[in-house]
């Protein structure tokens, strides 16, 4: 269809997650069209990011420095990890503002069918730190999906033994949508997590 140069920017864009064929077109005409200095701009970024970004080597967060800003924090409670699979979930915790303890990103969750076992995932690194016995709990943020739910099974049966506390983030309905759009599992969810309102 193409050919060149244009051919292997759309198929390198298609390989990226979430980006199909017509979206990867799309994206490589828009480049194309671009001025010269957008497109250097976003090559520099690119490049600075390979270059400069890495993973923190005690949660596994994104970093620019060994430690992320997140575990160089001194007022951050050592008290709780709250554990999720990718750094974008970290970002979306923090958003909340709700919780001031640190984290452990796994690196995915457990997935037999694409070959993902506890020993793919940061789960040795995790069970390193507990061994230092500050932490008084651990928040498993898991998705709320087969693989999440087996991930969160499996860290609470290794690390229930060790006396630490484990919980799970609450799932159910979110906020504004309406009970008839609920799917079964999530309304089951919402009640099993339910709390008592006090006028």
């Amino acid at each position: 269809m193409y050919e060149g140069a244009l051919a292997d920017l759309v198929d390198e864009l298609g390989r990226l997650p979430g980006i199909g064929p017509k979206s990867a077109q799309r994206i490589a005409f828009y480049i194309l069209g671009s001025d010269k200095a957008d497109v250097d701009r976003l090559a520099d970024a690119l490049r600075t990011v390979k270059e400069h970004v890495r993973f923190c080597t005690v949660c596994g967060n994104v970093a620019m420095d060994e430690q992320c800003r997140i575990c160089l924090d001194p007022r951050r409670s050592d008290d709780s990890i709250c554990v999720v699979e990718e750094p974008k979930d970290v970002i979306a915790i923090e958003r909340t503002g709700e919780f001031r303890g640190r984290y452990h990103v796994l690196g995915g969750a457990i997935n037999p069918l694409d070959g993902i076992g506890p020993d793919d995932l940061r789960i040795r690194d995790l069970m390193q730190r507990l061994q230092a016995g500050v932490t008084k709990e651990i928040i498993i943020a898991t998705d709320p999906n087969t693989e999440g739910e087996a991930t969160a099974t499996y860290l609470a049966l290794l690390i229930n033994p060790l006396g630490i506390a484990v919980s799970r983030l609450a799932s159910g309905l979110p906020v504004g949508g309406d009970l008839e759009y609920a799917d079964e599992v999530t309304l089951g969810r919402a009640f099993e997590g339910r709390r008592r309102v006090d006028p």
